[in-house]
């Protein structure tokens, strides 16, 4: 095969889609990658003034590319990252790839073939990542030059695509309300975190200057706004977080802990897909110990920080929320702002909009605002879903409730392949391995299984963690309790060592982390 002349287009220039290209280039290949905005990053290229890691920038950090040894910090600040970013551009010569102020609008799937593709029986009708019977046809908007009338439109035709959109970005998600209960009866400004968080540092501060601000959620986006607003803002103009379900908020020094903690000796806890009557049966003896772990956890949060005080105690267990992925990062004095009155907390299932702000379900007094900002999430999967024209592709990612193949190819859309949109505590090192393994298979060095297979084993993946997770499953979730077994599955397919350590204790006990991977041939 001949890698060069095989067009691969690369959605995003965030980190997977920095990554995608490294590995493809490694690989032989020319890839070209289209970016909406003017630079690399994605969202650490917009983001608030507060923002940083919330991992420890040892388990967030390219396999063969270490963090700057000026960078003392474990949890470095957003314009670190974005430093780091641009520095691993800079090294794997991957500007140059990048055709910036282009955005993907739709993607369309072409085929020779008269053969229904769900007819098939191997992925694109072969199993082998580039198919004699189609192409992709991508449609982009060239934003650059802000003196034309209107946007120009130029169409590729490409041999294969991979998405690297991210899921935190571009469409965000915002409730619904009754009629004459919405933000259009509101005198105040209502906005997304997004348009928050894109906002110059000097502007959003002038914004929320000495107004009374309300942010509605308990996610990451919704605490660190909340705590920042707080803290620029005073008791004079108190902030207000508002929120439906109490998450769990981990102190910083507790984050090693955790992310040490995820060992194989820990996976063995861990039901797995497709499991045999031994491996249930040590996962059942064993699991008690995971049980008193996140119940340690839960009882020392309590017995730090006033939780109950503030109707704060989640209902779910410390534990779940870790392998649903939504983990989240106590900013800096967030208690002390609540104990100086410059933070408000309020739990409530519902509220709705008022002229002078917001009708708190259960309160008889109106909450008076002049901002509200919804730190609500993103339709992340109706995003990925309108970049396709084809009805039949979309109809693929909306009525698809597993999680992709390995995280990243869809059995039922040949020719294209998804990093990034998979969430874990640590994305960036999670999708570097689908990069790798991607490289990989494009590369031709393996196969991909029969359809039928890989749905089979994406719903097995799904029962699992169904049963696991119940309410709070996502699909959208690497099994974070299960990163090495999920790696060990990578690295088989690669035809790689999936050990990485030199002993069997380390083996056993020692955590898994990027730099375990640097060297897969």
């Amino acid at each position: 095969m001949e890698t060069d002349k095989k067009r691969i287009a690369i959605i995003g220039a965030g980190i997977s889609g920095l990554m995608a290209c490294k590995y493809t280039l490694e690989k032989g290949f020319n890839p070209i990658v289209f970016e909406a905005r003017s630079g690399i990053g994605g969202v650490w290229s917009q983001t608030i003034e507060s923002t940083k890691l919330q991992t420890p920038k040892d388990f967030y950090q390219f396999s063969d590319f270490s963090w700057p040894r000026e960078v003392k910090e474990t949890y470095p600040d957003h314009t670190q990252v974005l430093e780091y970013l641009h520095a691993y551009a800079l090294h794997f010569n991957i500007l140059p790839r990048i055709k910036f102020n282009s955005k993907v609008t739709c993607i369309d799937y072409v085929t020779s073939s008269t053969a229904d593709l769900h007819s098939w029986d191997l992925w694109g009708g072969s199993g082998e990542p580039f198919s004699p019977w189609g192409k992709w046809r991508l449609t982009v908007r060239n934003g650059q030059n802000p003196s034309a009338s209107a946007p120009t439109d130029q169409v590729y035709q490409v041999d294969f695509v991979i998405l690297c959109m991210g899921r935190y970005s571009d469409l965000p998600n915002i409730p619904d309300f009754p009629l004459n209960k919405g933000p259009e009866v509101f005198n105040g400004k209502v906005l997304h975190s997004m348009d928050y968080a894109s906002m110059d540092d000097d502007v959003a501060a002038d914004l929320i200057k000495e107004k009374r601000v309300t942010v509605i959620g308990f996610q990451k986006s919704a605490v660190d706004i909340a705590a920042e607003v707080a803290n620029k803002n005073g008791a004079t103009h108190p902030c207000t977080l508002l929120f439906k379900t109490a998450h769990w908020i981990v102190p910083e020094y507790l984050l090693p802990l955790v992310f040490q903690g995820l060992n194989r000796f820990t996976e063995l806890m861990i039901h797995k897909p497709g499991e045999g009557f031994f491996i249930w049966l040590l996962a059942m003896l064993l699991s008690p110990l995971l049980w008193i772990f996140s119940m340690s956890i839960e009882c020392y949060l309590k017995y730090m920080y006033p939780l109950k005080k503030y109707n704060m105690v989640p209902t779910h267990r410390f534990l779940k929320q870790i392998s649903s992925c939504m983990f989240t990062v106590l900013p800096a004095n967030f208690y002390d702002r609540i104990k100086d009155g410059s933070l408000f907390l309020k739990k409530s299932q519902s509220f709705s909009f008022c002229r002078n702000g917001l009708i708190v379900q259960g309160e008889s007094k109106p909450l008076f605002s002049d901002i509200v900002i919804l730190a609500t999430g993103y339709k992340s999967e109706e995003k990925l879903k309108n970049m396709f024209s084809s009805t039949l592709f979309q109809k693929c990612i909306a009525e698809s409730s597993a999680p992709f193949y390995r995280e990243c190819i869809h059995p039922q859309i040949p020719q294209l392949a998804i990093l990034g949109y998979a969430d874990s505590p640590a994305i960036l090192y999670s999708t570097e391995m689908r990069s790798k393994w991607l490289a990989h298979f494009l590369a031709g060095n393996f196969r991909l299984p029969t359809i039928s297979k890989m749905e089979e084993d994406v719903m097995e993946w799904e029962k699992c963690k169904r049963r696991d997770e119940k309410e709070s499953y996502r699909r959208s979730c690497v099994s974070t309790l299960l990163q090495i077994y999920c790696n060990d599955q990578l690295c088989k397919d690669m035809g790689c060592n999936s050990r990485r350590k030199n002993w069997f204790l380390a083996e056993l006990f020692a955590a898994y982390g990027p730099k375990d991977y640097k060297d897969l041939s």
